[in-house]
């Protein structure tokens, strides 16, 4: 078989055998056939470019190649012209001959690939082992700037370099296994925006083949999402409830200050991302936490905690031996992740303990009075009494199951006493709107006990309603009495007696003495 046989002035090709430039056109960068040639080359003989530099010096070189099966290159200088022959040693004397069938099947395979690498959106490109760049398809190409658009010259040689790898990029693994994938950064001049790429590299018998992933769009995700947690911490480092959100792994992921305030654990502790239950233990032993009984049942409790607030809102109020009440909540996260959130409710709770304590003891000094007293809303509901209520009209309205009403307490004033025209009066008193005046009547029971009755507007709308035993000691200080629905015109209207409308007993003996 004839030899591939190379014949330059310089970097100009004057000749070539049949072979050499079939060799020539199958190399798939397009420039001057010197940087074709040294496309080719370059991966077979490591030292080509150096030693063809000093062939004018020594006359003549002999290059092995590398590979399983390495090509020889002799390069010998006649009459100032570069003879280069390039041989195979393996198939010499072998008459090895290739059908047209199959050579046309692997040519037809050899394009497939060409237009598919070039076709390919990502970048990849070829290194030796010193970390040159002998091969690129055409999105690199493109985005180095090699292809200049000179016809005579239309790819630069050598392939510029895009990114820098760096030693610990270097193809150490075997068997094309791919190393860790790293994140480079590209600044190309004329553009305003660094371009970002994920690169990977795979190892090879002569180099490394690596692929560059354009990654702006993840970039820009990150980004956005790194500016929204910032701008959530800074949210949450001014509020006064302490917040730690766990990743699905039951790590703290996220905290802020008042954390650190409510619970007492240090800053360091909460920035080495203890898990859930370390954090739990770290709070038991600051007692932080309710005291259990037994560390098991401890235990049992916060994974119950942790099972709650992981697939449903958890809530529990944690009374603490030092005094305080927090307030806990824990609600579940996407992807698994749990927020605790720790609220000191000490004040409120307090609060809420002096008003019910203030309550209980209004209550208190209400069942303490021998008038029976009830209290009506605006919207003439039963909303207070006291026990002689309770006792003189033989129902306690605090066990009704539903609400009580002005109706309803009439028909109880009406099913008690005898006839009297007054439980009317009081239930348009109670049920109406706007400015009102108090008035009193009497009423006897079915016991035959006499009793007085007052009806008052305070504070709110709302309307007490009072009936004290007649005989008791006790003074009702209301308005005009009612003694009737309809007002008598043809007689004057009672005027009130100083604190009511009952003689006193010191009024009684004037009268009996005149």
């Amino acid at each position: 078989m004839e030899e591939a046989v190379f014949l330059f002035d310089d970097q100009a090709l004057i000749d070539a055998t049949a072979p050499a430039r079939a060799l020539i056109e199958a190399t798939p960068l397009h420039g001057s056939d010197w940087a074709r040639l040294c496309a080719f080359l370059g991966p077979q003989f490591e030292r080509f470019e150096s030693e063809m530099a000093r062939l004018s010096e020594r006359g003549a070189i002999e290059l092995k190649g590398g590979g399983p099966a390495p090509l020889r290159l002799k390069a010998e200088l006649i009459s100032g012209l570069a003879r280069i022959t390039l041989s195979d040693p393996e198939a010499e004397g072998q008459g090895r001959m290739v059908d047209a069938l199959s050579l046309r099947a692997m040519e037809d395979e050899l394009a497939g690939l060409r237009e598919t690498a070039d076709a390919m959106p990502v970048l990849a490109w070829r290194q030796d082992r010193r970390g040159e760049v002998v091969w690129a398809n055409r999105a690199y190409l493109l985005q180095s700037g090699a292809l200049t658009g000179d016809p005579d010259d239309p790819c630069l040689w050598p392939l510029p370099h895009l990114f820098d790898l760096g030693p610990e990029a270097a193809p150490l693994q075997s068997g094309g296994t791919p190393l860790p994938a790293r994140r480079m950064r590209l600044d190309l001049p004329g553009q305003d925006k660094p371009l970002w790429f994920d690169c990977h590299s795979f190892d090879s018998a002569n180099g490394s083949i690596s692929f560059a992933l354009p990654a702006d769009a993840t970039v820009r995700a990150e980004t956005a999402l790194r500016e929204f947690v910032q701008t959530l911490t800074k949210t949450f480092a001014h509020l006064p409830i302490g917040l730690a959100i766990f990743d699905r792994q039951r790590q703290l992921a996220l905290f802020n200050p008042a954390l650190i305030d409510l619970t007492t654990l240090g800053p360091d502790f909460l920035s080495g991302r203890p898990t859930l239950f370390s954090f739990l233990d770290r709070l038991r032993e600051a007692r932080m936490i309710p005291e259990p009984k037994d560390y098991r049942s401890w235990r049992q409790q916060m994974a119950k905690l942790e099972k709650a607030a992981s697939t449903s809102q958890y809530h529990d109020t944690w009374t603490l031996p030092s005094g305080q009440t927090y307030q806990v909540t824990g609600r579940p996260h996407p992807d698994g992740a749990v927020a605790l959130l720790i609220e000191d409710i000490s004040a409120e709770v307090s609060l809420t303990r002096r008003f019910r304590s203030d309550l209980e003891m209004g209550q208190a000094v209400v069942d303490s009075l021998p008038e029976a007293i009830a209290v009506f809303s605006p919207a003439g509901m039963l909303v207070m009494s006291n026990v002689a209520y309770a006792q003189m009209w033989g129902t306690d309205p605090s066990t009704a199951l539903g609400e009580v009403g002005a109706t309803e307490s009439m028909r109880l004033w009406q099913a008690g006493s005898l006839p009297n025209p007054i439980w009317a009066d009081a239930r348009d008193f109670i049920s109406s709107i706007g400015p009102r005046v108090d008035w009193t009547g009497d009423a006897v029971l079915l016991t035959g006990q006499h009793i007085a009755c007052r009806f008052q507007a305070i504070a709110g709308g709302a309307t007490l309603a009072g009936f004290l035993p007649q005989g008791s000691d006790a003074r009702l200080p209301l308005g005009p009495r009612r003694l009737r629905r309809r007002p008598d015109t043809t007689t004057p209207a009672a005027e009130p007696q100083g604190w009511g409308d009952f003689p006193c007993p010191e009024d009684a003996e004037q009268a009996d003495r005149g």
